[in-house]
């Protein structure tokens, strides 16, 4: 008993990226073509580098003319190469690479990053255009949509960061277009980015404002004047 489960250890096991099994289809692959490659995989693995068709045939429900011909049709198409190697004494052998498909595969999940990317993007332009309109209480017109789209586009301001803007601007009484443009210019002149960065700057010029007016007596329970962007 003891030597059955050290003989199925000794067996060892394959590492295959989950991405494989969840992408294989967009891949144009079958569940046979699938298998084959699997099998090639655990072949190299075990250190058979260029397994005949007959041993690869024998591990599945294919014949080894069927095999013969996906083997063809997975080279033909990219997923596999055979490549040229030699031993140290210099004899020529064959062997089977599976770095195409890994190559396939990356691409496939950069290209998935980028489709998530630009709508997780697209989610947040939209979020922007109605934070604005909610704060304003009307649609916004053709000219406030274009500069938004600038803020965006042209001047690569984040969408948290333009959205920050406005609430600096909704706390300033200031709610205008012409505002919230001089917060983020200031800021961007600062090298702001974060949330937090936008914060901190805030606070250091309130606090500005609060200590010129510290010779009033109500100054502690009076509203915090805010920093006025516009008249820098």
């Amino acid at each position: 008993m003891k030597s059955n489960i050290v003989a199925w250890m000794q067996e060892g096991n394959v590492s295959i990226p989950t991405l494989l099994f969840s992408e294989y289809r967009n891949l144009n692959l079958n569940e046979t073509e699938l298998v084959l490659l699997l099998n090639i995989i655990t072949f190299i693995e075990k250190g058979n580098e260029f397994p005949t068709p007959e041993e690869l045939s024998a591990r599945m429900t294919i014949t080894i003319a069927e095999c013969n011909e996906m083997l063809r049709r997975l080279i033909q198409r990219g997923f596999i190469e055979i490549m040229d190697q030699y031993s140290n004494e210099g004899i020529r052998f064959e062997k089977y690479s599976v770095n195409p498909l890994w190559e396939k595969l990356v691409d496939r999940f950069l290209l998935n990053h980028q489709v998530s990317r630009q709508i997780e993007k697209k989610t947040e332009e939209t979020d922007v255009y109605t934070c604005f309109e909610k704060e304003f209480g009307r649609p916004l017109s053709p000219f406030e949509c274009e500069s938004l789209g600038m803020w965006m586009d042209d001047d690569h301001h984040d969408p948290i960061i333009i959205k920050a803007a406005l609430r600096e601007a909704v706390m300033s009484g200031k709610l205008n277009f012409r505002y919230i443009d001089r917060i983020l210019f200031e800021w961007k002149k600062n090298g702001i980015k974060t949330i937090e960065q936008a914060k901190n700057h805030g606070r250091k010029f309130r606090q500005k404002q609060t200590d010129r007016t510290q010779g009033q007596e109500n100054s502690q329970q009076s509203a915090v004047p805010f920093y006025n962007w516009l008249e820098q």
